[in-house]
């Protein structure tokens, strides 16, 4: 009977241990350049991150396995509506753009209200990046390139090895990295783009490619980013859109608005909306939708 008493004991010392170190905090899996269910790319979003360390964040974001997974805080800048850190299975990013949206769609759900006029106001490692409503969806203002310009010509060399195609196969390269390092192809049309089967790895790369005038869609991109020794593809990336809209636009090779579709390749349908104000700030969305709602226990 004292062993029993003791295991009893025991039991709920460990029980009020592990309520002690644990929280239920809500959270919800949103659906990111897309209007219809489980079409886009999913982001994984724990509406309160306060007093967890990184090493806590990382490990939740490697156990969802989804490609971002986002936690919200309260601002330390008084510009801003929230603080958001932002975690891939392996590591924090400054900025990517699915997160973004799919973090604002989540904390207007949850009563989030801007503290100036209808535009929301995110915190991240990356700054302050403005989110606003449109017809099409949310829409993040992209936010300036890190680095930009021509790919050195042993990069190019490398990366066209990566993606298994000629040299003569790309009509242009530039870097595009507004965070996460994209250096960005472009393919002389939509079909080169889909017909990509990489056999390296190594490397952030974004392809595109234009369709046929008349199209639903301006463009075709695709994502490609390693993850330990594979060279996975991101179904809709808001980030690469981003920087290849600034690279597109600057270059004359696009004008907006235009639509870009992602994800074809891997059976999403992703559809990214570029517009680009007066004063030449490019705003990149689409559709958001909840899929997953409810609490983790972190």
């Amino acid at each position: 009977m004292i062993g029993c008493a003791r295991n009893r004991l025991n039991l709920a010392s460990a029980r009020a241990s592990v309520a002690r170190m644990s929280s239920s905090r809500p959270f919800a899996q949103v659906d990111v350049f897309t209007t219809t269910p489980y079409a886009g790319n999913p982001v994984a979003v724990v509406l309160d991150g306060e007093g967890l360390s990184s090493e806590e964040l990382q490990r939740v974001a490697r156990w969802t396995n989804l490609s971002e997974t986002t936690f919200l805080l309260p601002p330390s800048d008084p510009a801003a509506d929230y603080r958001v850190r932002i975690f891939t299975p392996s590591l924090e990013l400054p900025f990517a753009g699915h997160p973004t949206l799919g973090s604002c769609h989540a904390w207007l759900e949850a009563g989030g209200r801007p503290r100036a006029g209808e535009t929301v106001v995110q915190e991240c490692g990356a700054g302050l990046v403005p989110v606003r409503r449109t017809a099409d969806g949310l829409a993040f203002q992209a936010p300036p390139l890190l680095r930009s310009g021509p790919l050195e010509p042993e990069l190019l060399e490398q990366v066209v090895a990566l993606l298994g195609i000629a040299r003569d196969d790309v009509v242009d390269a530039a870097w595009a990295d507004n965070g996460p390092g994209w250096v960005a192809l472009l393919l002389k049309d939509a079909e080169a783009v889909l017909a990509l089967r990489p056999p390296g790895r190594g490397l952030d790369v974004g392809v595109v490619g234009p369709h046929p005038p008349g199209s639903e869609t301006a463009f075709e991109v695709r994502a490609f980013f390693p993850v330990d020794e594979a060279l996975v593809e991101d179904p809709v990336t808001g980030s690469l859109n981003a920087s290849l809209a600034q690279w597109l636009l600057g270059s004359g090779r696009a004008t907006a608005p235009y639509v870009a579709a992602q994800g074809t390749a891997i059976g999403r349908a992703g559809r990214v909306h570029v517009t680009q104000d007066d004063d030449g700030a490019i705003w990149v969305g689409g559709g958001t939708r909840t899929l997953v709602r409810g609490s983790v226990e972190l």
